[in-house]
């Protein structure tokens, strides 16, 4: 099977990538984790690092957003699937953005989240095409998906 592309939509603060892909080398699976820039400072500065000095702070996100939001695009049109993780800390409208993103682009999209997120994800979990609440459960999946 070709190189399997998995856009990982979540917060850059913690190591969860990295426990998603231990799991999926525990079963074998090949995968190439995408997704955002998880260098938080660069992240940041990469507006006014391509387009300058930005007049003000409000200037400055909004560049940054702008080229991290391409980033997204052309990462999750490269993508076989998004992986849209929900960790227990940090607020995460990025990742609720991202998996939005992939649904309305015909990407499939596995949700991971806790039981004790079930209310406050509950329009994420209708449309997303697989919800579980583990990473392992999730590395899993893509295993089955893919075997």
């Amino acid at each position: 099977m070709d190189d399997i592309v998995i856009y990982a939509a979540g917060e850059i603060h913690s190591e969860w990538r990295d426990q998603l892909r231990a799991h999926l080398e525990k079963l074998g699976v090949e995968a190439h984790i995408v997704g955002p820039q998880e260098a938080h400072d660069r992240s940041d500065s990469v507006g006014e690092d391509i387009l300058g000095e930005q007049p003000g702070p409000m200037y400055r996100d909004l560049m940054g957003a702008r080229v991290n939001t391409l980033r997204t695009r052309v990462l999750m049109q490269r993508a076989d699937l998004c992986l849209a993780y929900f960790g227990p800390k940090y607020k995460q409208w990025n990742t609720a953005s991202d998996a939005g993103a992939a649904v309305a682009n015909g990407l499939p999209l596995i949700l991971v989240r806790a039981g004790e997120h079930v209310h406050a994800l509950k329009e994420m979990d209708a449309l997303a095409t697989l919800t579980v609440e583990t990473l392992e459960q999730a590395a899993q999946a893509v295993a089955y998906i893919f075997e």
